[in-house]
């Protein structure tokens, strides 16, 4: 055999092996690709869900309702108060259930409070179907609970979530006015309560005038909260009615200049639900006010 004659075999048999190796590596991969596919669990849980929520509504005769989302929600109770929204800080009793009946987490007698925004999917949605005071409960598929990755080694992978709650609040509404209340009996106060959820106290009437919602007033103040704890106090300032919170522009209005008392403002009148200054997210806010002057 010549010498280009055994550089061509050569170099065929070297061909041949590359290409058998490349096609066994070709082989090998689609193998381990297969496997990995059907190790993984698919992402769309919908049907699974489905039947899982049936069967669990089936068993413990629910009169459930489904919504457009797949989400089903039973109303216990409707409830008398407000309908929350999305923007609404509401406190939940609950307990999280899965669809064998185990509990994931349950609330004390007090509830958890929760920024409605950031709730997930089937709550945010669930919730606006009661009022405060309603009782029921919702019924999550997992593509509006946790998903198809769960969380952590609390909840499974595409798990149906159950929520049975009592929905007790919204805003620190009857927290807040609990908390006055119970401030009021514990000083003996004479307090007047308005229709907004604002309380306040006369303890001297004063002979000027009253001031509006657009005055400018001088006035001394302490600020506090219900365990007497003081957040800010000051003497011989000056302010409008329009530039401060909405418990202060409609309170000192009941004043007349020279009279002195009290404001007990809620949260929803005050800071409101979020962080402000030092003063925490549904603080009730208490001021022991003297009216030097109004213009």
């Amino acid at each position: 055999m010549g010498y280009w004659s055994a550089l061509k075999f050569n170099l065929h048999i070297i061909q041949t092996i590359v290409m058998k190796y490349l096609f066994a590596l070709i082989v090998l991969f689609s193998v381990i690709s297969c496997s990995d596919d059907d190790s993984i669990e698919p992402i769309d849980y919908d049907k699974q869900n489905e039947k899982e929520i049936l069967d669990y509504i089936a068993k413990y005769n629910l009169d459930a309702t489904k919504s457009s989302t797949g989400l089903y929600y039973v109303i216990d109770e409707k409830g008398n108060g407000k309908v929350p929204d999305v923007n609404s800080f509401i406190t939940l009793k609950y307990k999280g259930l899965f669809s064998d009946g185990s509990v994931w987490h349950e609330t004390d007698d007090l509830g958890e409070n929760i920024y409605l925004q950031d709730a997930l999917l089937g709550v945010k949605e669930g919730l606006p179907y009661f009022n405060v005071g309603g009782k029921g409960i919702l019924l999550l598929p997992s593509r509006l609970a946790f998903g198809s990755e769960g969380k952590g080694e609390i909840i499974p992978k595409g798990s149906v979530i159950i929520i049975e709650f009592e929905f007790l609040d919204i805003d620190f509404e009857n927290q807040n006015d609990k908390e006055i209340l119970d401030f009021i009996e514990k000083n003996n106060l004479d307090a007047i309560k308005t229709t907004s959820g604002l309380y306040y106290v006369v303890e001297k009437e004063g002979t000027g005038i009253n001031p509006n919602s657009n005055s400018d007033v001088t006035v001394n103040y302490k600020g506090y909260y219900s365990d007497g704890k003081v957040f800010d106090q000051n003497n011989n300032v000056t302010f409008n009615l329009r530039q401060v919170i909405a418990g202060w522009t409609e309170g000192i209005t009941y004043f007349k200049k020279g009279g002195t008392g009290k404001l007990l403002i809620p949260s929803r009148l005050g800071y409101g639900n979020s962080y402000h200054n030092g003063i925490p997210g549904g603080s009730v806010l208490i001021f022991d006010i003297d009216l030097l002057d109004v213009k």
